[in-house]
């Protein structure tokens, strides 16, 4: 019975195509755009996590001011000082390195060509620390770096605008009074999560910069590397005591730093754009409800036009769930079909637009069967109504409907 009733749910579909294609364009569009908005969000989401990975590895960073990000309050918060990074070596376990890095905003020049960017003043430390690799040349060694030698590494952004396609090692840069020797490449890793290029940079030793460029031994930010064999979470707050110790705040004051880890930064960001698909997807579940309404409506309709049917049926032995059966079957048809075609076009929309904004694609199967199932269930849901109007008529009124 149900194959029979399936048979001619699927003629009556291909009898009126365009009808039916445009009952199910609204459940078409609701499974597309649910299925993609969640996909890409999920990519979105995963891109988030590789970025913030790629920061390093239990990872601590600590900046003057009472938090992170833009707008952060440091008017008045003392900036650290070398002598910090060796008490923190010294006097709390568990940590891999210490890293400070300061930071100063200049012009460079080079081959007739100039370019605005930041100088990084650090140790050796922060490339293994950040995990950065070396394409060509070589990192600063401790002879220069104790010297405060004008050796500089830079980024993949500055040899393409200042080097072009010629090769950059043992190049020489101006940066303001001065000439800094190239002596090694970085490895590309493109833009971070706040959309800054993290290729962007010139990296020198921290004494060259602090010399030469700021003209003061403040620093701006440590990096801390965790061991993986010790407790982040009892690290921070070792890292946190001595700081208050050493900045001399009192009991009940307010710490003038912040401390933060890369799993809270990532667990933030990551919660952010798991709200935001959140919400994309429910607004685009909306456009499936309307292709539900769509598909009682045309099946009103299909009812109306094929009551003399619906009444010879009825008239030779038919059996109202027969009918029933036959409408409700009808309807999950053209709403399991657009579920279907929903999904195609949902995969090639989310293949594409990964591509365009350059995140993981990241075929999901449970939205996938949801979406399907949803949309089935839309159809068993509106499809019930109409279906029980056709299985109570009057075969013999029905057999006088003109």
């Amino acid at each position: 019975m149900i194959w029979n009733a399936l048979l001619l749910a699927l003629r009556e579909i291909r009898r009126n195509l365009m009808r039916s294609f445009l009952t199910i364009l609204g459940i078409v569009i609701g499974v597309s755009a649910v299925i993609t908005m969640v996909t890409l969000g999920n990519g979105a989401t995963r891109a988030v996590s590789d970025q913030i990975a790629s920061l390093g590895s239990n990872l601590l960073i600590i900046r003057p001011g009472q938090h992170l990000g833009p707008g952060r309050d440091s008017a008045g918060a003392a900036a650290f000082k070398v002598a910090d990074v060796e008490t923190l070596k010294t006097q709390v376990s568990g940590l891999a390195a210490v890293v400070p890095v300061t930071n100063k905003s200049v012009t460079l020049v080079a081959m007739a060509r100039n370019w605005s960017t930041g100088v990084t003043g650090t140790t050796r430390d922060w490339f293994a620390t950040g995990k950065w690799q070396i394409v060509s040349g070589r990192i600063f060694n401790e002879a220069e770096e104790r010297a405060g030698a004008a050796a500089c590494v830079i980024g993949e952004t500055i040899r393409r605008e200042l080097f072009g396609s010629q090769d950059p090692l043992g190049q020489q840069i101006r940066v303001k009074q001065f000439s800094c020797e190239v002596i090694g490449l970085l490895a590309s890793k493109g833009q971070s999560t706040m959309g800054n290029d993290q290729d962007d940079l010139l990296v020198m030793p921290l004494r060259t910069v602090q010399r030469r460029l700021t003209g003061s031994i403040d620093v701006a930010s440590l990096m801390i590397s965790v061991r993986d064999d010790a407790s982040m979470d009892i690290a921070k707050d070792q890292v946190s005591w001595l700081m208050r110790e050493r900045r001399h705040i009192g009991a009940g004051d307010n710490d003038d730093f912040s401390v933060m880890d890369t799993r809270q930064i990532a667990e933030t960001l990551s919660g952010t754009t798991k709200v935001m698909t959140g919400l994309l997807g429910a607004v685009a579940a909306v456009s499936l409800l309307v292709g539900g309404i769509g598909i009682m409506n045309i099946m009103l309709v299909s009812v109306t036009e094929r009551t003399r049917e619906i009444g010879i049926r009825l008239a030779i032995g038919a059996l109202e769930r027969e009918v029933l059966l036959q409408f409700l079957i009808e309807a999950v048809a053209l709403a399991s079909l657009g579920g279907i075609i929903g999904i195609l076009l949902a995969t090639l929309a989310s293949i594409g637009g990964a591509a365009l904004m350059h995140v993981p694609y990241l075929f999901n199967p449970a939205i996938n069967l949801l979406s399907f199932g949803f949309s089935a269930a839309i159809g068993v849901v509106f499809g019930y109504v109409p279906a029980r109007r056709a299985a109570r008529l009057d075969p013999i009124e029905a057999l006088r409907h003109e």
